[in-house]
């Protein structure tokens, strides 16, 4: 083991390359029951986007909150593949000239321009209906009560009240559409704004371990309540990474949001407060797991590696 390779970040990798082995699966180039076929250039794509890169820390925080319960780790996987569809989807979409005009992608070209932009938004589709393909599926779960509990949360976490909704309400903060100029946010729609287009997917990664395990209320909280602190977390982590970041530790352009307008909490509070905000997020989501006791200790590391990490 390599001498900086933590118990954390073993675990961090293992998730990944679980799922990195499920997506090249579940991404192959044959058809599966009910479909015609797969063009090959559309598939191309989609694994282009989705395989190869990424800390999959989304479904490392599925696979984490359901072994809070025993959860068979088959199903965590399949429902953390899912929504690393959904958020490989967002990326190949945000970073399309109409959103945010990207040209690299960890540290790669992006998806439209490696291919092409009309491309990029069917592979993106395409990632996102799978989605809900995979969550469908009885390997998932063999109860359809939960199959249909976890399409619900993930459709809305999303979708027009989630990620999707914030995108809207990030472009809107720019002045991005005709006869509007950019908007000064306060601290309340900032958070508001952050809390659906990123942590709405990290929330319901969280809510996702207590689904699978028909969990009580209180433990289904509990794991909302620390996924809504990592969420904030993650976005004020990124905001910081955009401003002070190594773009090549970081794997694209950055200092964009300032150069963009856009809403930000570091803009909103000034870096020393963001940060002295990053470290009270922490300890929430600290506090939120001690339901858990010691079997919580991963994810507790997974809320530090968030506020310390460098890409």
């Amino acid at each position: 083991m390599n001498a900086k390779q933590t118990p954390f970040l073993s675990r961090l990798d293992a998730v990944a390359a679980e799922t990195e082995a499920l997506l090249d699966r579940l991404l192959a180039a044959t058809p599966i029951d009910g479909e015609t076929s797969r063009p090959a250039r559309l598939i191309e794509a989609m694994r282009y986007a989705s395989l190869g890169g990424g800390k999959r820390f989304r479904p490392f925080l599925v696979v984490e909150s359901a072994a809070l319960f025993n959860v068979p780790r088959q199903s965590a996987l399949m429902t953390g593949a899912a929504l690393e569809c959904v958020h490989c989807y967002s990326l190949v979409h945000d970073d399309l000239p109409a959103m945010d005009n990207d040209a690299l992608r960890r540290g790669q070209p992006t998806a439209h321009k490696k291919f092409d932009e009309a491309t990029a938004i069917l592979a993106g589709d395409g990632l996102l209906t799978l989605a809900f393909d995979i969550l469908s599926r009885p390997q998932t779960h063999s109860d359809a009560a939960v199959r249909i509990e976890l399409v619900t949360a993930l459709a809305r976490a999303a979708g027009l009240g989630g990620m999707v909704g914030g995108q809207m309400l990030d472009l809107a903060a720019e002045g991005r559409f005709a006869g509007t100029g950019p908007q000064r946010l306060g601290e309340t729609d900032v958070r508001t704004l952050q809390a659906m287009k990123t942590g709405a997917l990290l929330r319901f990664a969280c809510q996702a371990g207590g689904i699978l395990a028909s969990a009580t209320r209180s433990q289904r909280e509990a794991l909302e309540r620390y996924g809504s602190a990592v969420g904030q977390a993650f976005q004020i982590a990124d905001d910081l990474l955009d401003l002070e970041g190594d773009p090549t530790l970081v794997g694209k352009s950055t200092g964009k949001d300032a150069a963009a307008g856009k809403a930000t909490m570091v803009g909103v509070l000034g870096v020393s407060s963001a940060k002295a905000r990053l470290n009270r997020l922490v300890a929430e989501a600290e506090q939120a797991l001690a339901p858990f006791g010691p079997a919580a200790a991963i994810l507790i590391e997974g809320a530090k590696f968030v506020a310390d990490r460098h890409a």
